[in-house]
């Protein structure tokens, strides 16, 4: 490597090192919000609480597993992969705010990396995000879920989730600098989430849905991190000899998915950041 090579890899790792460092540092600066207004980590904590504990113990009773299995059991999954799905309407209100209400503008005017705004903001979502994962993990044990493998299998499921986790959140991300306003950000992540969440085996099995329904339900991306969880924790399935490829391997499929999804909204999201903040 000649000197001049050397020169400009020492620069390229440096600016690296710069960018990596703002990023921590716009996201200590967003945890820092969450400090004194908590109410920020209301959608990951209390909202899936209540979650588990209405379909917990009102429907509960009422949903029998194929294959047989404790409904608390199966439902956590679904209750795990859906908060992680809605950290999606948090990352895009927050940049919208962000864009709309001059944030980002003051960002520009220091002498940092560009780049740290999108990395630290999605640094600190995904810190709030393994915030409410702690409480639903507590909140779980306490119904009655459990993980039945080993610790290996255990850590590959949280592991799909947390990679699903932070495709939501760039995908939020990306939908923030799109939209007009922060309240058009929340409106779009009901709009989009509840249908994906719902059209799903989040609380219930497939088997008992129309056809139609049903096939959309089995290849829904959400469909497959939450089959993923529940074979690496070991939790009741209802996965049968008729369910589609996506479900038998829900890991593979999991992952697939999560991986797409950041193929496609990382580079759009750096792309949309740029021009916002061109000129």
């Amino acid at each position: 490597m000649t000197r001049a090579e050397r020169s400009q890899a020492g620069r390229m790792v440096a600016k690296l090192k710069w960018a990596v460092a703002d990023g921590f540092t716009v996201a200590q600066r967003n945890l820092t919000h969450v400090r004194y207004v908590p109410e920020k980590l209301l959608d990951v904590t209390v909202q899936p609480l209540m979650f588990v504990l209405l379909f917990a113990y009102i429907f509960g009773g009422a949903i029998a597993i194929p294959g047989g299995g404790d409904y608390k059991e199966f439902l956590m999954a679904g209750i795990f992969a859906q908060t992680m799905a809605f950290t999606f309407i948090g990352a895009a209100t927050s940049m919208a705010e962000d864009l709309h209400t001059g944030v980002v503008d003051r960002f520009r005017a220091l002498p940092m990396a560009r780049s740290a705004v999108l990395s630290g903001r999605v640094l600190a979502d995904f810190a709030s995000a393994l915030i409410g994962l702690v409480v639903l993990v507590g909140s779980g044990l306490i119904v009655g879920w459990g993980i039945h493998t080993d610790v290996w299998h255990a850590a590959a499921g949280f592991g799909v989730l947390m990679l699903f986790t932070l495709a939501m959140l760039w995908f939020g991300t990306l939908v923030g600098m799109l939209v007009r306003a922060p309240d058009a950000a929340q409106g779009l992540g009901l709009v989009v989430l509840f249908p994906l969440t719902f059209l799903a085996n989040s609380y219930v099995p497939t088997q008992g849905m129309d056809k139609f329904v049903r096939t959309l339900a089995d290849y829904n991306p959400l469909s497959s991190v939450v089959a993923a969880l529940r074979d690496l924790f070991g939790n009741p399935s209802a996965v049968g000899a008729d369910t589609p490829w996506p479900l038998h391997h829900p890991a593979v499929s999991a992952i697939a998915w999560s991986l797409a999804i950041l193929a496609v909204t990382v580079p759009l999201a750096i792309r949309r950041y740029q021009r916002a903040t061109a000129g």
